[in-house]
């Protein structure tokens, strides 16, 4: 049994992977260009990947093969009839990272609107040395109880994030993106009721012909000047140039993004520019790879692993 990861680099080394260890020779490699997978996987009989290209020309050498995982929810990179067509049984994972979506979503909000940046810039540079009153409050903030939380995508991470919010006493109303979703605890509202009552507005959508460039010029318009706007669904979702013209006029208060249209950024990313770390945070698409996360990905895919090649021996 051979077991080849193509792009370990992608699920990170501080995790325990002896499991696949005790079912045969594991290969792993950082990353698998194209033109590099076809030699790599030869004689493999799994192939585990998060995001290499899977399909006739990187696999049709591959005669041996029996599985492919796939360390993430989506799957545009397998060409799926090729590999049925063969008799490949193939997987994803879904459900891993609820909790440390959810978690990330808060940690993003509170940077933005408690000022932290500024905050802890203002004793770093020893502001705060001998001030001449014991605080300091120069950038109003406000607390989220009270407000509105408004939720693009009441999927499972949608909920738990919506759980959350009401724990810290906001109102919470949600949009269905598919218009087909419809959750009685909360409060379901039109997508324009959801721009212009929200004060908070997260979006945990999947990328889709419903959400693509959802949130436009026009959107941000409709959305209150002191809102906080957070993306951890899909970078499309957005259109990139006119959230940083809403940033930069100030139609909204602030943006946290962890997924862009393009990753890694591109250097024409109209947001690449705006070093505003009070408008704007970014992070490099981590909300799901908190270490519990992580292994919990790994101990199904090695779960998923163990029962396909049962029923295939």
């Amino acid at each position: 049994m051979k077991i080849v990861f193509l792009d370990a680099k992608t699920i990170g080394d501080d995790l325990d992977l002896s499991g696949f260890e005790e079912m045969g020779e594991v290969v792993k490699y950082d990353f698998s260009p194209d033109e590099e997978i076809l030699e790599r996987v030869r004689d493999a009989d799994v192939i585990i990947t998060n995001k290499a290209n899977i399909n006739e020309k990187t696999v049709s050498g591959a005669e041996k093969l029996k599985v492919v995982c796939v360390t993430a929810t989506g799957t545009n990179n397998l060409d799926k009839p090729y590999l049925e067509h063969r008799g490949i049984i193939w997987h994803n994972v879904a459900g891993y990272s609820t909790e440390s979506v959810a978690q990330h979503t808060f940690a993003m909000l509170f940077y933005l609107l408690e000022k932290l940046r500024y905050y802890d810039d203002y004793v770093k540079e020893e502001r705060y040395v001998n001030d001449k009153i014991f605080t300091h409050f120069e950038k109003t903030f406000w607390q989220i109880s009270g407000k509105n939380w408004g939720i693009a995508g009441l999927g499972e991470i949608g909920r738990r994030v919506a759980q959350i919010a009401e724990a810290f006493g906001c109102r919470v109303i949600y949009y269905s993106t598919s218009g087909k979703n419809h959750n009685s605890t909360y409060e379901e509202v039109d997508f324009d009721t959801l721009l212009a009552q929200s004060d908070i507005l997260s979006v945990h959508a999947p990328l889709n012909e419903q959400t693509k460039g959802l949130f436009n010029r026009e959107a941000f318009r409709k959305m209150k000047p002191e809102a906080i706007f957070l993306n951890l669904g899909r970078g499309p979702i957005v259109n990139e140039e006119d959230l940083a013209k809403a940033l930069t006029l100030g139609e909204i208060a602030g943006a946290g993004l962890d997924v862009l249209s393009a990753e890694p950024m591109r250097k024409d990313n109209p947001l690449r520019l705006m070093k505003d770390s009070e408008k704007l945070l970014i992070t490099p698409h981590i909300a799901w790879a908190g270490l519990e996360a992580r292994r919990r990905l790994m101990e199904i895919v090695l779960q998923q692993l163990k029962d396909s090649l049962s029923k295939t021996s």
